[in-house]
Order: C-alpha cells, then structure tokens, then sequence
C-alpha cells in the first residue's frame, strides 16, 4: 500500500495494490474509490486532503511490521 500527497492539488492518493483503475465512483464530495477491472477496490482519490484529514501524523498499527510513527 502506498500513500500519494500531491501539495500542488492537495490531494491524497491511497493506492492499495498498484493494479491500474478500471472504474471509479465518487461516493462523497470529493472522496473517489477506484476499482480495477474484477470490481476490487485498488485505491482512493481524496481531494482537498488537509482540510479532511489530519496530515501531520500517520500511525501504523497491529500490521504485520515494524510498528513506527511518523509526524511531519
């Protein structure tokens, strides 16, 4: 799994297998899930990022690595 920020359009690309987007729904105002060709969700487009989300930390938890945080 990957996460994209693009500061230029302050936008957050969670790419979640790397396979390329077959069809994509935007399911809320500026949030888009995409799906590959099979109907699995492969990623989600999340415009206007840093007023949605908290950016400045990403915690990982209960995966099967390493556990770190990161803040900005």
């Amino acid at each position: 799994m990957k996460l994209n920020y693009y500061p230029e359009t302050d936008s957050l690309y969670i790419d979640f297998t790397g396979k390329p987007s077959a069809e994509s729904k935007e399911v809320s105002e500026g949030v888009v899930l995409d799906y590959d060709a099979e109907g699995n969700l492969v990623g989600i487009d999340i415009d206007n990022a840093s007023r949605k989300l908290e950016l400045k930390e990403l915690v990982l938890s209960k995966l099967p690595t390493e556990i770190q945080t990161l803040s900005a």
